[in-house]
């Protein structure tokens, strides 16, 4: 492996499985090392395409989704670099993919647990055609003030505070990514900071060994000393201690194998990582960091001494004039995102939608603050859910009940009426149920169905302004306006409509009042003395029942009521019922497999 340094400032990464914060980490942290590209070229979601908006600085930009490795490579030849945050079970697989194009020179597998198999073909295949492979079980890793892959490092806060927005003189290898962390403050404090550091990850087949990447830095000019944090298990450090024997490597290197504590154990201990269990006695710390000390490492007593041994390393190397200190720069102030800065309070902003009939942000959703839960426990109804979410209010029972009686009642009224009709036609030329639903929810208004609000609306304001049946129709006459909710196409005056009769019937036994249903039978009254057809319809009897609902209830107010009849309540309550049936008829149609619809010409007049 050897070779150098591994990323600049002008390397380019593909990220595979999308996750949004890792890669707004990496977008951030190009913005704070001034970079003038983002480090992701390409994100790769499988079976997905398109774009993904992210953050690079104050711009919003968006960057290309390809649904497979190839495509990827194909579409950004420039990224060399393959951050693989697959799950354990397809790693190997999207890893392979990706060493096998001539454009990654470098992989980074985030996942742990991959089959140990798995990671030695990779390994073998990387080395025969010397690419590079980090992890498995990696947070990755950074070339300060350049390249960062996924989350290393973490926040932006820890970043400036480990100074990795700009390069210093340490290269750092460790096997664990948590560890890694805690090593960049330690450096930052008592050095000029890091060069490049990397996590090889805590399997136990590392894709890079810890002599892999020591190796490196010895080969990077930049580089003017090594810290190193191993762990026990495994024999990895000892090929680091064969290379300090044979001389390969010439910059001060200060190491610590963690696990010292396993001897207080009487049996084998298995610690965090897979890789990291005491076995035998050249497996133990204790025994790695003995070895490493007579290579010519520099190791402390302790885990606590660590930082001052890499102190006195780095202080000597300055007085020897062997590192100059890299002067400490400013870095750029990384915008917020807003939601973080509302959280904390730094900023407010206003919302888009107000909504005052259900909220999601607890454990249960909530109708009208009435949580799901007590909804079931209770038994409500339909009746009681439209209550909640269109009244925002528990309407008496007899309320309810009436208005699952009227979604009862007006559910359908056959195939022959124009919404019925046209939903059949759509269904039948092979649409969704959606498209077959809306076609004949659009005929719904004056002329069908869309009548209870202007029935309720009329009748109310002849009933409160004392009008006589008489002069209400006649000065809707002059006005050359039909009387709302009166007339029917079939029914008569010796044929009433039955579905009216039954609301009717269950009014006048359960409502306190209903007046201004008596005034609209009145109403009824007058025009049949006109014509056998003007009876009182379905829409005029809801229209009118409303209204004495809302009145006699006691729970609205005057202009509480005038509200819900202008605003088109009432009509709501015909769309919703009628939508029950419009489904059925889609289902009717698909269910009998009819075909299109034609219309025949015998029932067409042809005429110039």
């Amino acid at each position: 492996m050897a070779t150098g340094q591994l990323f600049s400032q002008t390397t380019q990464a593909l990220f595979y499985n999308y996750k949004q914060l890792p890669i707004q980490r990496m977008l951030d942290f190009d913005f704070l090392c001034g970079r003038e590209l983002p480090s992701v070229a390409g994100i790769i979601n499988p079976g997905a395409e398109g774009f993904q908006k992210l953050f690079f600085g104050q711009e919003e930009i968006a960057i290309p989704v390809h649904s497979t490795v190839e495509a990827a490579c194909a579409a950004h030849p420039t990224a060399d670099v393959f951050i693989n945050f697959a799950s354990y079970r397809s790693a190997a697989a999207s890893s392979m993919a990706a060493l096998k194009q001539p454009t990654i020179r470098v992989i980074a597998i985030i996942a742990e647990g991959v089959p140990e198999s798995d990671t030695k073909q990779l390994i073998s295949y990387a080395r025969a055609n010397n690419k590079v492979v980090i992890g498995p079980a990696t947070v990755g890793g950074i070339q300060a003030g350049a390249f960062k892959i996924g989350d290393t490092a973490g926040t932006i806060d820890n970043i400036i505070q480990c100074k990795l927005y700009r390069p210093g003189s340490v290269g750092f290898v460790s096997k664990s990514g948590g560890m890694s962390n805690e090593l960049y403050n330690t450096i930052a404090r008592v050095t000029d900071g890091i060069y490049e550091g990397i996590a090889i990850g805590g399997d136990v087949f590392p894709g890079s060994t810890l002599s892999d990447h020591v190796l490196r830095f010895n080969n990077i000019p930049q580089v003017k000393m090594v810290v190193v944090l191993g762990e026990l298990g495994g024999r990895d450090e000892y090929s680091l201690v064969e290379a300090l024997k044979q001389g390969k490597i010439n910059k001060p290197v200060v190491a610590w194998v963690s696990g010292t504590c396993a001897r207080l154990f009487k049996s084998e201990v298995q610690f965090g990582h897979a890789g990291a269990k005491s076995g035998g006695e050249l497996d133990s710390a204790q025994a790695k960091n003995q070895a490493l000390s007579d290579a010519g490492a520099v190791v402390p007593t302790s885990y606590e001494a660590f930082e001052d041994a890499i102190k006195e390393t780095f202080e000597k190397l300055v007085e020897e004039g062997r590192i100059t200190p890299v002067k400490e720069v400013k870095p750029p102030q990384i915008p917020e995102d807003l939601n973080i800065a509302i959280k904390s309070g730094k900023v407010r902003a206003p919302t888009h939608i107000i909504s005052t009939i259900s909220d999601d942000r607890g454990e249960e959703p909530c109708y009208a603050g009435v949580p799901m839960s007590s909804i079931v426990e209770q038994g409500f109804g339909v009746g009681d859910v439209i209550s909640l979410l269109w009244f925002k209010r528990s309407l008496p029972r007899y309320c309810t009940q009436f208005i699952e009686i009227c979604i009862m009642l007006c559910a359908d009224h056959g195939p022959c009426v124009s919404g019925a009709h046209n939903t059949i036609v759509t269904a039948r030329a092979g649409k969704d149920l959606v498209s077959s639903l809306v076609s004949g929810l659009l005929t719904i208004g004056p002329r069908f169905g869309g009548a209870i609000d202007d029935a309720a609306r009329y009748f109310k304001d002849a009933y409160d302004r004392g009008l006589s049946p008489y002069e209400f129709v006649e000065s809707m006459k002059k006005k050359g306006i039909r009387v709302p909710g009166i007339g029917h196409r079939i029914k008569r005056g010796d044929n009433r409509d039955k579905r009216v009769e039954l609301l009717q019937l269950f009014a006048r036994t359960q409502f306190p009042s209903v007046k201004y249903m008596e005034y609209a039978v009145q109403v009824e009254t007058y025009t049949l003395s006109k014509a056998n057809n003007l009876v009182l319809n379905v829409d005029g009897a809801i229209g009118s029942l409303f209204l004495d609902l809302l009145a006699g209830s006691g729970m609205f107010s005057k202009p509480e009521i005038d509200e819900i009849v202008e605003i088109g309540y009432l009509n709501g309550l015909f769309v919703l019922a009628r939508t029950i049936g419009l489904i059925g008829h889609t289902f009717d149609q698909k269910r009998l497999k009819q075909p299109l619809y034609r219309h025949p010409w015998e029932d067409v007049l042809y005429t110039k």
